[in-house]
């Protein structure tokens, strides 16, 4: 009894080993033919675009129109600064550019004052030359007269004198002529430099225009929010980061395959993509490009196999992978999710 026993236990045993050997053999040659077959990674994330939304001028968060993970469209106001300051300044602007334009009627008045001035002074150098040549004819006159003893000495001297003064007077108006032509080219200097202040004062109030535009905040794009990185009353400097944007509308896979499995990555080859969160999900995806580096190279600081001891490192290469028909697995894919991607050899 006890021998049949021992017999029937390793006959059981036998039969166990066998089956075990068995499948051991199926799940191996299965696992060597696939490998034999096709070349696959782990090494692979979900990825899209994250666009971050930055203050563009300093100030403080008056407001606050999303919370955490938010689905936003494009255009959509998620925070306002407080323009009270702005608006004051705008003000000050606008009042100043009143003002300036003011004085460009007065200079403009100071010009047109300064050119009929002008066409006196021009007359009144006529009017001297009138009289300077009317004097010298009487000098000359009277200087014949004087020859013939006609005139006193006195005569004659009265009529010297009155050339004497014209000519002085003539002198006088072409200086004030001068003068007065001096004084129109620094009048239309001043209409230029005063139309140029009030140019300069209206770019300063686009200017600030603009930046009280800048108070409101909205979504550069479509997509949903991560965490927001304010708080109503908190002081932002221009260019801090305020929140970041994820679309959440166009992912892709980047797999980081070894150089020696490139002989099989070509471009528009289709592959199969398995989500680690979601591995019953059947996901197909295409080759859409490989990268001209290796990931070390845009590392910070690359491998320089040059210098010190040379050690053999596997290299791998980003492949992108677009993933097929991913409207109907929108709402499972995130950004950063590991994958594991099939490609056939």
């Amino acid at each position: 009894m006890e021998e049949q026993k021992k017999k029937k236990q390793a006959s059981i045993r036998k039969v166990v080993i066998s089956i075990l050997l068995i499948v051991a053999l199926y799940f191996g040659g299965k696992k060597v033919i696939f490998s034999m077959t096709h070349e696959t990674t782990d090494n692979a994330q979900i990825e899209t675009s994250i666009v971050p939304v930055l203050a563009r001028i300093s100030g403080y968060v008056k407001t606050l129109e999303v919370k955490d993970y938010d689905s936003v469209h494009q255009t959509q106001i998620l925070a306002q600064l407080d323009d009270a300051e702005l608006k004051m300044q705008l003000e000050e602007q606008e009042a100043d550019l009143l003002q300036t334009t003011a004085e460009v009627s007065n200079a403009k008045a100071q010009l047109e004052n300064a050119i009929l001035a002008l066409k006196i002074n021009k007359g009144n150098i006529d009017l001297k030359n009138i009289k300077l040549k009317k004097v010298g004819n009487d000098l000359n006159r009277d200087q014949n007269l004087f020859k013939e003893q006609a005139i006193t000495k006195k005569q004659l001297e009265e009529s010297e004198f009155q050339v004497s003064t014209s000519n002085q007077e003539l002198s006088n108006a072409q200086t004030e002529y001068a003068t007065a032509n001096n004084k129109i080219a620094a009048l239309k200097e001043n209409v230029n430099r005063v139309l140029a202040m009030i140019d300069m004062k209206k770019a300063k109030i686009k200017e600030t225009e603009l930046k009280l535009t800048y108070t409101t905040i909205t979504a550069p794009n479509t997509g949903k929010l991560g965490k927001k990185n304010i708080s109503i009353g908190q002081f932002v400097q221009a260019g801090t980061p305020l929140f970041s944007i994820v679309n959440d509308s166009n992912f892709w896979v980047i797999a980081n395959f070894k150089e020696s499995q490139l002989a099989s990555l070509i471009e528009t080859k289709k592959v199969k993509i398995r989500l680690d969160a979601f591995p019953d999900l059947d996901i197909d995806g295409t080759i859409q490009s490989l990268s001209d580096a290796t990931g070390a190279k845009f590392s910070l600081l690359p491998p320089d196999n040059s210098s010190g001891n040379f050690i053999k490192v596997t290299q791998r290469i980003p492949v992108k992978i677009a993933i097929n028909n991913q409207a109907a697995f929108k709402n499972k894919l995130r950004a950063g999710m590991s994958v594991f991607i099939t490609v056939d050899k």
